[in-house]
């Protein structure tokens, strides 16, 4: 799991909008400590199968990014993603107030595969 607060420099479209592209970084992050912990390997990410964007996001939000591995190959290794927005910038309230939301939103989810090479698995 990592937890992450979207920057001003991961906005990328007016109003304050991040990249799609910023929460794939995360899955990225989290396939890899997953590889690690698995094979103690970083492993290569090979594929993204579905990626579906829920909810915007914004410069400011805490994001929550998890994942499991759902399956194991001989080298391969399925995962599954899911992003939630767990702190929002309340601005109405002072330019830093921010909330804790009673419900996680989840904003992405996404399933790819990643790949190990047999040499380099020691886990």
């Amino acid at each position: 799991m990592i937890r992450l607060r979207m920057s001003q420099a991961d906005a990328h479209y007016a109003g304050n909008l991040v990249d799609g592209a910023g929460i794939l970084a995360l899955f990225g992050d989290v396939a890899t400590e997953l590889l690690i912990r698995n094979d103690g390997d970083e492993g290569l990410f090979v594929a993204y199968d579905n990626v579906e964007f829920l909810a915007p996001v914004y410069s400011g939000d805490y994001i929550e990014a998890t994942g499991e591995i759902t399956n194991i190959g001989n080298t391969s290794r399925k995962m599954t993603f899911a992003a939630y927005k767990v702190i929002a910038p309340k601005p109405e309230a002072g330019e830093t107030a921010a909330e804790l939301l009673a419900e996680p939103i989840l904003v992405c989810r996404a399933s790819g595969t990643c790949v190990v090479p047999k040499n380099r698995q020691r886990g």
